[in-house]
């Protein structure tokens, strides 16, 4: 229980306590609990989006974005922020976009990135709910979060003694995959087998951004992981709005 608690905590912005300092193992061990956490944002976008039936879509989208930035406190847009600021000013440079990231203003590639994923999140979400298709908001959240536990399982945290280098190094690695398959098999159980289309996507997307912090960085830190979440979670979403039927 205590995992799921940690990693409701870090994931969220519900009004979660913990008994006491969570211990190394069980700061690992919370990873599990990410795609659960996701099917928890998922599900209450989809109640939202049930009572809100007959409100304009486009009130109803903006609302139901706003739930969702709310749910996570913003915290994978800070690091969507943080890493396309350094993505930039880093010039190709580890260590001077390491030190970007760091930085906790924001410049004009910040906000330029933050308004164009807000406003393709509206645009995606208001084709959902006016095509009927609310059920399936539940597959952003949980596809952004596993993948969170797919990026701690099989990439290097950078940024020694940070809060990421203990998830990574107590994570139980064969659990890991089980809870991988099996979040898998969820989304293709609520979504459908169109489901298997946005899963192929974003394993797409996953292996092209993973891909870039290798390169540029080495291996993935918090801020990145943040970026890796909200950009796949967008795309999904988009991509499930072009699968939906004119």
């Amino acid at each position: 229980m205590l995992p799921l608690l940690i990693a409701l905590q870090f994931l969220s912005s519900l009004p979660v306590t913990l008994p006491g300092m969570p211990q190394p193992r069980e700061m690992g061990r919370s990873l599990l609990f990410y795609p659960l956490v996701g099917l928890l944002f998922g599900v209450l976008l989809w109640l939202a989006s049930a009572l809100l039936q007959g409100t304009a879509a486009p009130l109803q989208a903006a609302l139901l974005l706003t739930l969702w930035v709310l749910l996570s406190g913003a915290l994978h847009l800070d690091g969507l922020a943080d890493s396309a600021d350094a993505w930039l000013g880093g010039f190709g440079d580890r260590e001077r976009t390491l030190l970007i990231m760091k930085d906790p203003r924001s410049g004009p590639i910040a906000v330029v990135t933050l308004g164009l994923v807000l406003l393709l999140k509206f645009c995606a979400l208001w084709v959902l709910v006016e095509r009927g298709a609310g059920a399936l908001l539940v597959l952003a959240p949980v596809i952004g979060r596993a993948a969170l536990l797919g990026l701690f399982l099989g990439t290097p945290y950078v940024r020694p003694g940070g809060l990421g280098q203990a998830l990574a190094e107590h994570l139980p690695r064969q659990a890991a995959r089980w809870v991988l398959l099996g979040s898998a098999l969820g989304c293709v159980v609520i979504g459908g087998w169109s489901a298997l289309w946005i899963l192929l996507l974003a394993v797409a997307v996953f292996a092209w951004l993973r891909h870039l912090m290798c390169r540029r960085l080495g291996g993935t830190t918090g801020d990145t992981a943040g970026a890796l979440l909200e950009l796949l979670e967008l795309a999904v979403v988009v991509g499930l709005a072009l699968m939906q039927p004119g």
